[in-house]
Order: C-alpha cells, then structure tokens, then sequence
C-alpha cells in the first residue's frame, strides 16, 4: 500500500501599506507565497505548485500576483517604501 497526496504551505513574506483594489482603502496587506507540495507517505518530497498573493487587512480580498511582482514588492519593502506600490493609485482630492 502507497500513501501519497498533496500538503499545502503558507509563507508570509511581508507586510506593506498598499491602495487596495477591491476597497480603495489604503490599509496594510500582506505578501504571501503558497507552496504545495507532494507527499509520499506523510513526507513532503518536491513543490508541485507555487502562487504568490497580497490580501488587504482592512476588506479581507485577494489578489494574486506574479512571482516577479512579489520581488519588487519585497525589494520596494527592503528600501523602506512601503508606499502605494500595487493596485490601483490613491486619486488626491483637492478642496
């Protein structure tokens, strides 16, 4: 008898201060990589499927992003400019 299947892992990658899509709020989100890996009897082997993510803290949504993405979000976060750098741009309102 074989025993295999799937697990799933979820890294957090880093916390940034970004406008989001869903809401307009800008709120922190959070950068996250889900890993899923193959298991042969309880013992993850190799990674089957990689997908990067951001999820606003304030309305709950995510949005995936690419791979290439999560880097400049984390090299942006590195650098100290946790600013709007994904989503859609806040809209300045003049009085």
């Amino acid at each position: 008898m074989i025993i295999f299947g799937t697990k799933g892992y979820l890294y957090q990658l880093a916390i940034l201060t970004l406008v989001c899509g869903q809401c307009g709020n800008p709120a922190a989100h959070t950068l996250r990589k889900r890993v899923t890996k193959f298991t042969l009897f309880f013992v993850p082997l190799f990674p089957i499927s990689t997908k990067y993510l951001t999820q606003c803290t304030f309305c709950g949504a995510e949005q995936k992003v690419t791979e290439e993405q999560a880097e400049q979000l984390q090299a942006r976060r590195a650098n100290g400019d946790g600013g709007q750098t994904y989503g859609q741009t806040q809209q300045q309102h003049r009085f």
